[in-house]
């Protein structure tokens, strides 16, 4: 006779699970498991609760013995950016899953697979369904007239959005101004000529500085940008980055809002 896991002690999924960015700690909340949730980000702001879980990792670093101390059956990390903390913790024996979500097809996929992590696959794919069909009803929203977006992800150098943003820039009614560099992970690959922000003229700037409050005179007074359409007639807006920057639950849903409202005012 077999011997069975909970004879063991064990779980048929983990219950004891470190998150090391924002986005997978809102979907487990979203998805009712977030007793399982036992360290997170010191950046997580969503959902609020969230934040009284031990905080045991910033971005690119984070504190090894914390996170042992937790004793995790599973590690949640994000992007080229955690491969070096990822790669710590499976050398120290945790069993880590790392996404690297660059669009809204894969937020959602996201979405659905850290539900079946979990043992509620049913409930994942019902929340990125209602997901993506809130994305269509602001799609449906859009106005016929479509400005130019500039998405600024940072300052200097200028760095243009990645993927989701300005997939999301599109279904809320607007036309990014470099829809050729969507595809390019890395922000270095995204880095943009000043003038050439100038020649393509945008209507709208939506800056998210991440880390930092964005400051509308360092885009005014730069070289050359009262011509921008955006800057002559004082269309410079600001969405906090936890909203927009972070590929889950909160861009689908404040971020795009928020742009709508933008792109509506126009």
């Amino acid at each position: 006779m077999g011997i069975g896991i909970a004879e063991l002690g064990g779980d048929k999924y983990p219950h004891r699970i470190v998150c090391l960015t924002e986005e997978t700690t809102e979907v487990l909340y979203l998805l009712g498991e977030g007793d399982r949730v036992v360290g997170v980000s010191g950046y997580t702001v969503r959902p609020p609760e969230a934040r009284q879980k031990p905080k045991v990792s910033a971005f690119i670093n984070a504190r090894f013995e914390k996170i042992e101390a937790l004793k995790p059956d599973l590690v949640l990390a994000f992007s080229d950016l955690q491969a070096d903390l990822a790669r710590e913790l499976i050398r120290r024996g945790y069993p880590v899953y790392a996404f690297n979500q660059r669009s809204i097809a894969e937020i959602l996929q996201m979405i659905r697979v850290v539900g079946a992590l979990v043992g509620r696959a049913d409930a994942g794919d019902a929340l990125a369904a209602k997901l993506e069909a809130g994305l269509d009803e602001i799609r449906a929203r859009s106005p016929a007239r479509r400005p130019r977006v500039f998405f600024e992800e940072w300052d200097a150098p200028l760095i243009s959005g990645i993927r989701w943003v300005e997939e999301l820039v599109e279904i809320a009614g607007g036309d990014p101004i470099f829809p050729e560099l969507r595809t390019k992970h890395l922000g270095k690959d995204r880095i943009v000529d000043p003038d050439e922000v100038v020649r393509r003229n945008p209507d709208v700037i939506v800056a998210s500085w991440c880390g930092k409050a964005m400051k509308k005179r360092t885009i005014v007074e730069r070289r050359g940008w009262d011509a921008i359409a955006a800057v002559r007639d004082d269309r410079i807006y600001e969405i906090k980055s936890t909203y927009i920057l972070q590929p889950g639950p909160a861009s689908l849903t404040e971020g795009v809002r928020r742009l709508q409202e933008i792109i509506a005012a126009v």
